[in-house]
């Protein structure tokens, strides 16, 4: 139940953003895809200071907090790496 009531507070806490930047829910594509983009990077705020803050370095940081697969996902080419390598292949269920 805490995460739902999380999930409500941040959730108004951007609508009251963008009600004071003018912007109408649902956004534009390009301005939801921008703010998407600074929801993915400000997740990682938190995981790269911590790092920081322990004597890494950034690039260091980046790479611990795993920042770069939460922010880009699984990138063209990767999955079909990570498929052949793996001893059983994944198959997909036929619907009928």
């Amino acid at each position: 139940m805490k995460v739902y009531l999380l999930s409500l507070g941040a959730g108004l806490l951007v609508g009251i953003i963008y009600s004071l930047l003018n912007v109408r829910s649902p956004a534009p594509p390009l301005v939801a895809l921008i703010g998407l983009l600074g929801i993915l990077a400000g997740e990682q705020i938190v995981p790269m200071a911590r790092q920081i803050i322990s004597g890494h370095s950034l690039a260091a940081a980046w790479r611990d907090a795993k920042c770069t697969p939460h922010i880009f996902g699984m990138l063209p080419g990767r999955r079909a790496a990570e498929t052949s390598s793996t001893s059983e292949p994944h198959q997909m269920e036929k619907h009928s």
